[in-house]
């Protein structure tokens, strides 16, 4: 901060990504209410917080070495290179903490930008991913409500939050990324990095944990388990649609000089790849994407609240690797477009292979995210991917990232659950899930909870519903 536009600079990307900050935690008031409002009245305080204690939990985690993966691994395990050199990213760096941006006590850290800035900015920025993370944890919360231990639940969102997401953003999400380097892989606000990979991580999750107690009739026919609290779930909704706008903008950068040729000066926000964008071309895209999925989603389920406003959240979805750039036309009819096929897979999912989603999570973010992904490489093909030399952007290099990050999201998650599924600790005890979670892991008055259940589950065992 050698100059009074350097200083301003400085302090204004600092103050910007704090405010999008502030923002993303809307995220997660919206997904408690939300999961709340779908829960049943014996696991409502429960669901509320297995949801909120997933912050802390990742947010530490991330801290330890979230931060510090998204930097080192940009190179993929045997494709491009080893591990880079991130010391600024380990928790006990001195620029991990508070930082005036003078100099450095560790006279051989290279920082990945200007010093000055960088050092403002790494906790504000720091922060935007730590609640990415959290919002990955979440959107694995609502898919099994009501039915799994609430520790295993916690593994899994660390594993995610910390660990598989941030891989694929490593790779897909980073300008160094290998798959932006060999695919022309484009991603702007992280359509397949998280929402993709998310959704597939809850089909792992879900096929071997089952579905709750009474979803399904003898014949395999679905029953609906109606929110306990549509409300809940509305307001839920519009608070997610409020934290996504910090989402976005913390997805750019504000001030960037994008002149390539160095022979003027040129300043505009970029995306997280260095393209060029602008905060306009954000509102027009997000609102327009907004509503397409809304009305689609209204459409679609003949009036049904839960799913016009789902169908809301999945338009966003849907249109995130291209909102950069995109008319906003085209964001309105992608949207539409997918939420409409999400919305028949799924009830085709729930009845063919008798998966108990309790909120839509593997519709809304994986199907939004991956078919969001296919779609942008035909309306993108030959646009920029990146600010550096890498391919442009195709079908077949958006088509194999969204794979990459099905696989990141399911396969980890699936194999573990499998293991906790054998151990005998996946899944919560019968007479717990007869009475309630409530009433059960909250109290831990085993003796009363089965004092309670007695009648109904010998009734469950001799005649299954």
């Amino acid at each position: 901060m050698n100059t009074d536009i350097g200083a301003l600079t400085t302090i204004f990307t600092e103050f910007y990504y704090f405010v999008c900050v502030v923002l993303m935690f809307f995220i997660h008031v919206g997904f408690c209410l939300y999961e709340v409002g779908v829960s049943r009245e014996k696991n409502k305080m429960h669901t509320l917080m297995k949801n909120a204690m997933l912050i802390p939990l990742v947010t530490v985690t991330f801290f330890f070495f979230g931060w510090w993966i998204y930097f080192a691994c940009v190179n993929g395990p045997g494709i491009t290179g080893g591990l880079k050199d991130a010391r600024w990213a380990w928790p006990w760096s001195e620029v991990m903490g508070a930082h005036m941006g003078g100099k450095l006590a560790d006279g051989t850290l290279t920082l990945p930008a200007d010093a000055a800035i960088w050092v403002r900015t790494n906790g504000v920025f720091w922060g935007c991913f730590a609640l990415f993370s959290c919002t990955a944890g979440s959107i694995l919360s609502g898919a099994v409500i009501e039915r799994i231990r609430t520790w295993v639940l916690w593994i899994f969102t660390v594993l995610v939050g910390s660990v598989t997401w941030v891989l694929a953003a490593a790779w897909g999400w980073s300008p160094d990324g290998w798959m932006v380097k060999l695919l022309g892989y484009h991603d702007a606000y992280a359509a397949g990095v998280i929402h993709a990979l998310c959704g597939a991580a809850c089909v792992g999750m879900l096929i071997p944990l089952g579905a709750r107690v009474g979803r399904f009739k003898r014949d395999g026919t679905p029953r609906v388990f109606p929110p306990r609290n549509t409300w809940l779930v509305v307001i839920g909704l519009f608070l997610i649609y409020a934290g996504f706008w910090g989402f976005y903008a913390s997805c750019n950068i504000p001030i960037v000089d994008v002149d390539p040729s160095k022979e003027r000066v040129v300043f505009s926000a970029t995306t997280i790849y260095g393209t060029p964008t602008t905060l306009s071309a954000v509102t027009f895209n997000f609102l327009l994407a907004l509503c397409g999925g809304l009305l689609a989603g209204y459409l679609a389920s003949k009036g049904d609240a839960y799913w016009a406003f789902s169908g809301g959240l999945a338009g966003v979805i849907a249109t995130s690797p291209g909102n950069d750039l995109y008319h906003p036309l085209q964001a309105f009819l992608i949207g539409g477009f997918v939420v409409y096929c999400l919305y028949r897979f799924h009830y085709w999912m729930e009845r063919k292979f008798k998966i108990d989603d309790a909120v839509g999570a593997v519709a809304v973010h994986g199907v939004g995210g991956f078919l969001g992904l296919i779609v942008s490489g035909f309306v993108l093909w030959g646009s920029a991917s990146s600010s550096g030399a890498t391919p442009r952007v195709t079908p077949w290099g958006q088509a194999a990232g969204a794979l990459i990050c099905l696989a990141l999201g399911f396969l980890p998650v699936f194999f573990l659950t499998l293991l906790f599924k054998k151990l005998g600790v996946l899944r919560i005890p019968l007479e717990v899930e007869l009475a309630g979670l409530d009433h059960g892991e909250l109290s831990a008055e085993q003796e009363q909870v089965r004092d309670l259940v007695t009648v109904e589950l010998e009734t469950v065992r001799q005649r299954p519903l």
